[in-house]
């Protein structure tokens, strides 16, 4: 990713240039051990390009920014009816919990993490380069 930002309220809450972008679900089946393991995971990932253009550096190598955002939509089940279900997702508390462990865990790992809002009507902004995008989901 080449850069990205989040804004609420018309205000740039948060920003970052190359790096990676996390839009993060919380499962209603989600602990908080499992935070340290994404964070990991998302650190030592290699999905950046080495100069041979082969996926070969992670977040750590390229010492990428990280900006994370909170992002229920991502268990929207789609599967029947019209309209999404959301019955997956975590409850508000548990996922706000959640959020933030994964957020402290990821500013102990990387030089610059910055964040949105958790629960704000948010509007994030993306360069994504390839694109690559990937889900991380922790194995249960």
């Amino acid at each position: 990713m080449k850069e990205a930002s989040v804004t609420v309220d018309n205000q740039v809450v948060g920003q970052i240039r190359k790096g990676a972008l996390v839009l993060l679900g919380v499962h209603k089946n989600d602990i908080p051990e499992n935070t340290q393991w994404l964070v990991q995971k998302l650190s030592t990932l290699r999905f950046f390009s080495d100069a041979q253009g082969k996926m070969n550096l992670s977040l750590q190598d390229i010492q990428g920014e990280v900006l994370i955002v909170s992002q229920f939509t991502l268990y929207g089940n789609c599967h029947e009816g019209r309209r999404p279900g959301f019955v997956d997702a975590a409850p508000g508390p548990l996922a706000k919990m959640l959020y933030e462990k994964f957020v402290e865990e990821a500013k102990q790992m990387f030089k610059n993490v910055q964040t949105g809002i958790f629960g704000a009507d948010m509007q994030v902004s993306l360069i994504n380069d390839g694109p690559v995008t990937f889900m991380i989901d922790y194995p249960f």
